[in-house]
């Protein structure tokens, strides 16, 4: 009996000193279980958007261009829309059903409208659930990008009130029937589930609870430990103590893993059904619904994209257990199951598309948040980025030097490579940035970074630092483009060259520019004076330190494409510059907007000296290097532009803009060896290319209230009296109260030019020896 009494008092010992041990260990799981729920859940990433496409009467879009954005947005293209992310098109007639969106300035709701397009112009624009017309429609901009947590995990929080119900009651059904009345675990079915799994020799049945699978998924490891399934029932019951079913099942619905992106995790049904649908979860249909919940018991087993087989039948395993439990009916069992997977194609591994585009944004998001508040906070970024232009301008620059190094023979190691960037040249706002001829490759971005000479596309500086000069220079000012040794302190003096290798003499400024003559142009530069030359490049918008050198007149400074446009920008804009941009607005998790990045507007130039000025360039696209436009655009797109070419070949520039955008191409080798291109037989094809196919309009230049205009001779240098009207002549601006060139009357002939009085001096001297 003594014994018996020892032996019980020892157990009991044993029993006190777990209990004593274990309760601090259990607080501590405790711990660990209401500092995740209660405080931050997860590190939410920040999705980055494109621009919405803005709808409205008197647009111009084709139909094909509006179909090419509904299918970036994973659109259906259905018989008659009857749900959000469905449109139809019925020759010019175009039926949308848009998504709830949730705008920087409101919550857009899913809405239904209907518009027609004629001659390329959207003709009307109408709901069928209002009577009058619709002034102005957006559709939901693409999601190009999101910047992940450390983790690489992703997910789109909803609420259990926002879940379908029949999402809910199929998750419980296979996954766990008692869920509302268990306490976090269930002692007969892991012991069920441990039998079968031994009897079949590997994982056949699952024992855990929802709670216990969550539990699994937030905190621990899948290591198949006795441990480890001792500290996932212990949490299971914390987790049921403190929280309610509820929020304990909202908490699974987004947090359950449901798939691999590359890199990144896919978590929750939120985004999954984007995922694998391209839809809102509230639009998917029951056999939808029943392939995610089929690939909670393995998202890489069942994927449909890669086990296509497998995940067919399990999802319609799903179907026939619905159906049993009287959750559809056979009917509708037997139909969806004849119905395929229909999953989105898989989009390229990785965190965007566009990783050019991308990285601008990131640039001009570090100036006001931190690397971490972008990776958790949940933020949403809206851009600038067309993603239609995007598009074609990646194709157009890879298409184009694959077309150029056919016709010249080059061999792939020698292959060429090119950077192109696209903005609006009324906002300023950045659409496309193509930094490489692959451009999904997140390597070098040269759009960006490439620092290379930029060549004649500088001399436009030079001219219209002469053009703000009104009292000494007009287009018609002479300029002599002749010899010229420019003395360099202690080094070799610099001897410019034309590009034919001759020179042409005394001649108009605006032909200097147009034929880009380099020897007029340095004897105008050094008579400017270079720092002159070098606060005009800094007025257009160059952030670069540009040393005053002389070859600064030819080019000689090396300058990313990105700032060439800035440059280029400022002066389609009429010299007001707007600093370029890729970010609208910011918003919070809670849709609140946290910055908005407005347009600025400055001007740095005289409006008068660019408006002559880009009348010569208008002319540089007509009659001058870059003539070759008139049979690459389409007829009717005047645009004006300039050729950019380096030393020996070795970089091809060209920059100009339309009435809308403004674009700047480069052609050239990483290792800056020769290409054998101009900027006329290089980038201008490249940028040719991609502004006849983009949706764009011709330049129509405003005449600033300081212009005057006149008929002229450009050949001659002069102009002709106001009363004239000059058949056959150019009318030109000239700065009111700026110097004019000689004036001819309409009764008298004009002065012979410098062709003109060069022949008749040959054809008297001839003359003289027959005499």
């Amino acid at each position: 009996m003594k014994k018996l009494s020892l032996l019980l008092a020892f157990f009991a010992l044993v029993a006190a000193a777990v209990v004593l041990l274990a309760v601090p260990y259990v607080l501590r799981l405790d711990g660990q279980v209401t500092s995740w729920f209660e405080g931050k859940r997860w590190e939410l990433p920040a999705r980055i958007y494109a621009r919405p496409l803005e709808l409205y009467a008197g647009k111009t879009i084709t139909v094909g261009a509006l179909k090419e954005e509904l299918n970036q947005l994973h659109y259906s293209k259905e018989n008659t829309p009857e749900k959000p992310g469905e449109y139809s098109i019925k020759g010019n007639q175009i039926a949308i059903y848009s998504r709830t969106f949730p705008f920087p300035d409101a919550l857009q709701p899913a809405t239904l409208v209907k518009l027609t397009i004629h001659d390329n112009t959207i003709a009307t624009l109408a709901s069928p659930n209002s009577k009058e017309m619709v002034s102005m429609f957006r559709l939901e901009p693409v999601q190009f990008a999101s910047i992940y947590p450390t983790q690489n995990e992703d997910r789109l929080l909803i609420k259990l009130t926002d879940a379908p119900e029949l999402l809910i009651k199929m998750l419980l059904l296979i996954e766990d029937r008692n869920f509302y009345s268990h306490l976090g675990i269930r002692p007969t079915a892991i012991l069920r589930a441990a039998l079968a799994n031994l009897r079949a020799g590997r994982t056949v049945q699952g024992g855990s609870t929802l709670t216990q699978q969550l539990v699994k998924n937030i905190f621990l490891s899948s290591e198949q430990t006795l441990l480890r399934k001792a500290n996932e029932a212990i949490m299971a019951l914390l987790l049921e103590y403190h929280y309610s079913k509820d929020e304990i099942l909202e908490t699974y619905l987004n947090e359950v893993y449901l798939g691999q992106d590359g890199n990144r995790a896919i978590h929750g049904f939120g985004l999954a059904s984007r995922f694998y649908f391209g839809r809102d979860l509230g639009q998917l249909n029951p056999d939808q619904l029943a392939l995610l919940v089929g690939m909670v018991r393995g998202a890489s087993y069942y994927n449909p994209r890669h086990q296509a087989k497998r995940a067919l039948s399990r999802r319609n395993q799903i179907l026939d257990t619905l159906a049993s439990a009287q959750l559809i009916s056979p009917e509708q069992d037997a139909q969806m199951k004849k119905k395929p997977l229909a999953v989105t194609p898989e989009s390229p591994s990785g965190v965007t598309p566009y990783p050019a585009f991308l990285e601008l944004v990131r640039r001009q998001l570090a100036r006001d948040y931190k690397d971490e508040d972008l990776r958790s906070e949940g933020l949403s970024i809206f851009t600038t980025l067309d993603p239609v232009i995007q598009h074609r301008a990646e194709d157009d620059l890879a298409s184009e030097l694959a077309a150029i190094e056919k016709r010249r023979g080059i061999k792939k190691k020698s292959s060429l490579q090119g950077a192109l960037v696209i903005a609006s040249v009324d906002q300023g706002e950045v659409v496309a940035v193509v930094g490489d001829r692959a451009p999904r490759q997140a390597g070098f971005n040269r759009a960006l970074d490439m620092k290379r000479p930029i060549g004649s596309i500088v001399k436009p500086a030079v001219y219209l630092t002469a053009l703000a000069r009104p009292q000494s220079y007009n287009l018609l000012t002479t300029v002599s483009d002749t010899p010229i040794t420019v003395p360099i302190a202690g080094g070799k003096d610099w001897q410019p060259e034309n590009y034919d290798h001759l020179s042409h003499g005394p001649l108009p400024l605006m032909q200097a520019l147009i034929h880009s003559y380099n020897l007029a142009t340095v004897q105008l530069g050094m008579a400017l004076g270079l720092d002159a030359v070098v606060g005009t490049l800094k007025n257009l918008g160059i952030q670069e330190e540009i040393n005053a050198y002389p070859s600064l007149l030819l080019g000689a400074v090396e300058l990313p494409p990105i700032e060439v446009l800035q440059m280029y920008q400022t002066i389609a804009a009429g010299g007001y510059q707007t600093p370029l941009r890729a970010i609208l607005a910011v918003t919070d998790q809670h849709n609140a907007t946290l910055q908005r990045y407005p347009l600025t507007v400055q001007q740095t130039v005289d409006p008068g000296a660019v408006f002559c000025l880009t009348n010569a360039l208008q002319a540089v696209t007509t009659s001058g290097t870059a003539s070759s436009l008139q049979r690459l655009l389409p007829p009717g797109l005047t645009v004006a532009g300039k050729t950019g070419t380096t030393d020996n070949l070795r970089d091809s520039w060209f920059a100009g803009f339309s009435g809308m955008h403004v674009a700047v191409a480069w052609v050239g080798r990483d290792d800056n060896t020769p290409t054998g291109l101009t900027g006329a037989t290089g980038a201008l094809g490249v940028w040719a290319k991609v502004m006849a196919g983009m949706n764009t309009s011709p330049l129509q230049l405003q005449s600033p209230e300081n212009i005057r205009w006149y008929y002229a001779d450009i050949d001659a240098g002069t102009i002709y009296n106001q009363q004239c009207a000059v058949s056959g002549q150019k009318i030109l601006p000239f700065i009111r109260d700026g110097v004019l060139p000689e004036v001819v009357n309409c009764n008298r002939p004009r002065p012979k030019n410098s062709l003109e009085k060069t022949v008749e001096k040959g054809l008297n001297n001839i003359f003289n020896i027959f005499q």
